[in-house]
């Protein structure tokens, strides 16, 4: 399981700190666009990072609800990265595809490391 919680803080970090950089940079156009869906979708990604970094922490220490807080924070990330696949398909980004790819496995994995050692 260590490896899982420490995939969930770091991916929380990253998620957190990318969202911040580009809103300190104004690299969010879709504010201006269309702004509450954007507000809202940025409220998921940040919620999301907060979760996978809870989650994370709670797999590490061991915490009796670790599972399910990890198993909800990788739904999340899942739909997150599925969202985003079809964001960066459309427009034809294909070394995003890639990376939100390799995250899917990578998520699908700790989520399996986590189910077995809960079954254990």
């Amino acid at each position: 399981m260590r490896f899982a919680g420490i995939y969930g803080i770091i991916v929380g970090i990253l998620i957190f700190a990318e969202w911040f950089y580009f809103l300190l940079t104004a690299q969010v156009p879709e504010l201006d666009a269309v702004p509450f869906e954007t507000v809202f979708h940025l409220a998921a990604e940040f919620l999301t990072s907060m979760i996978m970094v809870a989650g994370g922490v709670a797999v590490l220490r061991r915490e009796p609800w670790a599972s399910r807080v990890y198993y909800l924070a990788s739904g999340m990330l899942l739909y997150a990265v599925i969202n985003g696949v079809g964001y960066f398909v459309q427009l034809r980004e294909w070394s995003f595809v890639a990376i939100l790819a390799v995250l899917f496995l990578l998520t699908v994995v700790s989520v399996g490391k986590v189910v077995r050692a809960v079954k254990a």
